[in-house]
């Protein structure tokens, strides 16, 4: 069996992040530079065959997936499946003519880490009205969320099983799947694949759009690991 991959993409910078402000599970579109970002990463990986792909439901992770997607040499189109599939939707069956018809899924449990009450706030703000140590705990630390929101730990409890139920299973067939989604999902998915441990990926930083590509063998050990740089 030819080994599967796996392309992992933070969505390209967004309105709120040139702002400052943490951003969570607030919808915002990418910024122009977002956008000539998801553009580069689309151009590095244009040569790239993907069999299917994933993005959360927020609107930064899917634009980042489209710029990407209408650069690829191999996409010659997409079609959304929808989760649990609506009744209109179940008596469509695939045929040979939608074999380059990319499938792509939305999943809320690859959404960003929600941050509570910091939502909104520009950093700066909050360590103002927090303090700036406790601030830095709750961005820095795994397992101690801030005000009404996750923690890193909490995120990985449902990226990771998202993975082992959705993800995986396509992997063990030999599929070659992107994801585009946040930096903290995308953490938890890296400190899963690559054994990290808790202080590993708490330094582990994950730049706007550059992807990453594991090749993974049938037991979904990665067998190389390729940062897509200029």
């Amino acid at each position: 069996m030819n080994s599967s991959t796996l392309t992992l993409i933070r969505h390209g910078q967004s309105i709120w992040n040139l702002q400052n402000r943490f951003t969570g599970w607030i919808d915002v579109s990418l910024s122009p530079k977002g956008i000539e970002e998801a553009r580069e990463a689309g151009k590095r990986l244009a040569d790239q065959r993907f069999d299917v792909a994933f993005a959360s439901t927020l609107i930064r992770s899917q634009e980042t997936l489209y710029e990407i997607l209408r650069l690829n040499r191999h996409c010659v189109g997409y079609r959304r499946v929808h989760e649990g599939e609506s009744a209109w939707y179940e008596h469509f069956k695939p045929g040979p003519e939608d074999r380059d018809t990319l499938p792509i899924h939305f999943a809320e449990e690859l959404n960003e880490r929600f941050y509570g009450d910091l939502q909104g706030l520009n950093k700066d703000q909050a360590r103002q009205e927090f303090g700036a140590e406790q601030v830095h705990i709750w961005r820095r630390s795994y397992d101690t969320p801030p005000p009404n929101g996750e923690s890193l730990a909490a995120t990985a409890a449902r990226v990771i099983p998202f993975f082992r139920d959705r993800l995986a299973p396509l992997l063990r067939e030999g599929k070659h799947v992107l994801v585009a989604a946040h930096g903290n999902s995308l953490r938890a998915l890296i400190m899963h694949l690559e054994n990290m441990t808790r202080e590993q990926i708490l330094a582990y930083e994950l730049a706007t759009g550059l992807p990453i590509q594991y090749q993974l063998d049938g037991e979904l050990n990665v067998r190389e690991k390729k940062i897509f740089e200029d």
